[in-house]
């Protein structure tokens, strides 16, 4: 497979998740389309990575992953918070 069928749903992808961030009001949802954002960069990380076959890629994304969790830690605290007030 090429790398324009990885980068052409990455951008799909990358869309889908923008489209929601501007369009929906749940914090929720809004933080799933954040996650899945962040999803798209990753598979071009990952593709880029194993074009040039070399790891670096992957081990950025390793930590993109890792702050993707950190953010959806922090994202649902604020969410229980503000609905328990």
């Amino acid at each position: 497979m090429s790398i324009g069928w990885y980068l052409a749903v990455s951008a799909l992808i990358f869309s889908i998740g923008a489209a929601g961030v501007l369009t929906r009001r749940s914090p929720l949802v809004v933080l799933l389309c954040l996650e899945l954002m962040l999803n798209a960069a990753n598979l071009d990380l990952i593709a880029f990575a194993r074009m040039h076959g070399n790891a670096d890629g992957q081990i950025f994304a390793i930590i993109v992953m890792v702050v993707a969790a950190c953010e959806v830690t922090v994202g649902l605290g604020l969410i229980v918070a503000m609905h328990r007030r």
